[in-house]
């Protein structure tokens, strides 16, 4: 559990560095976001996860 808790605040740590230094860019990425097709979110979405999974399969192995 305690890795959980420390894996959701490094998730806010680096989405916060993101509208913390470019905010303009966030907004641009969120309007971006807003006009992709549901399957291309959903995909990326899927990829995303499944990078995430690798990353802690290969790390914690």
């Amino acid at each position: 559990m305690n890795d959980l808790v420390v894996a959701i605040g490094l998730v806010m740590v680096i989405e916060g560095l993101l509208w913390a230094a470019a905010p303009q860019l966030g907004l641009k990425l969120l309007a971006a976001a807003a006009h992709m097709p549901e399957h291309t979110l959903r995909a990326a979405g899927a990829a995303a996860v499944a990078a995430g999974f690798v990353i802690v399969w290969l790390m914690r192995g």
